[in-house]
């Protein structure tokens, strides 16, 4: 059976140099090779969606990948679809970059410049490792295909936009259809999700910072169960220990959270550190909250602009919530999404406050009544994300406590 080997190599020369040493080895059947980190995990997970067989055998990181460090990528891929042996290519080939490959999850490490000889060996040691995997889990019964959870990031336009209230009710749709979710709060300095929530915990998102491997149980010590099913994993008490949280810390916390909830909610806040930078790149679906006004979606238009010079997202790959909507607004979703160069949710959220105060202020905001015009509108808005799971068809119409219907004002 023919060896599928993927390349992910960023630079032209390089690529030029790997696939046609690649199309010389026996047995082996290179795919079209992608050019930066998020190129690579999206084509791992829509292969993995199929089955894990689809998956293949081999995947070569040259040094040189980005925007994701090709440590950190390698880590990812490990986590995320163990069943793919990862091969290194790179120009330091001292033992001390050997031994982080390893610890990274890479299977083998090859020298630059390339050999015939020792890209065959390696690739042919990790194809044979790969499929004693395979048919090890295939026996087992229990076939893992790497795509994992869900991951959805909510970004603020501006401070106050919205943010907060948006990732919770996201979540609580997602927990109350049946699905395990994970509610995260990444706005480190000034995060609000326990007051929101009325939490008291000690432990937060900075206890997982330092912790290079971490387990089912490190994580499980580290989140809250809420009275509502919801896991939460908290900001720190302390803005300042926020710092702590770097973006190699932030990846490695959501792919764990990813590898164990079908739905992880990240409240991103509105400001971009590090941390919510890497969660936004490795997101699944990247929401920006905005308002129908101008210095809110102007703070939109900055915010899309900052994460593509950053190559963290492209416009066109982030949906734009709108909140407080209203009729009598003059900025409307058609023209916000002709500003921003997004697609916007058709579900909007009504400027309806008052329905929310009292539960605001008593941190309660996981009682908002069912008949709140603003919580159908954001549990319909996970309806149309794909975050809850599809209701029984002798349930619709319904008007019980879970109703994902969506309602914009027109």
């Amino acid at each position: 059976m023919p060896t599928r080997i993927l390349p992910a190599v960023g630079d032209t020369d390089a690529v030029r140099s790997v696939t046609t040493l690649l199309s010389q080895l026996p047995d082996a059947e290179p795919v079209a090779p992608v050019v930066d980190s998020t190129q690579l995990i999206d084509t791992l997970a829509r292969l993995a969606a199929e089955s894990v067989d689809e998956l293949p055998e081999v995947v070569i990181v040259h040094e040189r990948i980005g925007p994701v460090p090709a440590l950190e990528l390698i880590r990812e891929v490990a986590l995320r679809f163990p069943a793919v042996g990862v091969i290194l290519v790179t120009s330091d080939a001292s033992p001390g970059l050997f031994q982080a490959a390893m610890d990274y999850g890479a299977r083998g490490l090859v020298a630059l410049p390339l050999s015939y000889e020792e890209l065959a060996s390696r690739v042919q040691a990790v194809a044979q490792w790969s499929v004693g995997v395979r048919r090890h889990l295939g026996a087992g019964g229990d076939v893992f295909t790497g795509v994992g959870g869900t991951v959805v990031t909510v970004s603020g336009a501006k401070g106050g936009a919205g943010t907060t209230l948006t990732a919770i009710q996201l979540a609580l749709a997602a927990q109350a259809s049946g699905r395990s979710t994970a509610l995260v709060d990444m706005d480190l300095q000034t995060g609000d999700i326990a007051s929101y929530l009325d939490v008291q915990f000690r432990r937060s998102v900075v206890d997982l910072a330092a912790i290079t491997d971490i387990s089912p149980r490190v994580l499980a010590d580290a989140v809250f169960r809420h009275d509502s099913g919801l896991a939460l994993l908290l900001a720190p008490a302390e803005g300042e220990r926020g710092e702590d949280v770097t973006d190699r810390a932030a990846r490695q916390i959501v792919s764990a959270l990813r590898s164990r909830y079908e739905v992880v909610v990240i409240d991103c806040g509105a400001q971009l550190g590090g941390a919510g930078a890497a969660a936004v790149e490795m997101a699944d679906r990247a929401l920006l909250i905005t308002t129908p006004d101008v210095v809110a979606v102007r703070g939109a238009k900055r915010a899309l602009r900052m994460w593509d010079r950053l190559q963290i997202r492209k416009a066109e790959e982030t949906t734009v919530v709108v909140n407080r909507h209203s009729r009598a607004t003059e900025i409307q979703p058609p023209l916000i999404q002709k500003i921003t160069g997004t697609a916007v949710a058709a579900t909007v959220v009504p400027a309806n406050f008052k329905e929310l105060q009292s539960v605001v202020d008593a941190g309660r905001i996981h009682e908002l009544e069912n008949k709140s015009s603003v919580k159908q509108a954001l549990w319909g808005l996970a309806g149309e994300l794909g975050l809850v799971k599809a209701v029984d068809g002798g349930h619709k119409g319904g008007r019980g406590p879970v109703s994902f219907r969506r309602r914009r004002e027109s």
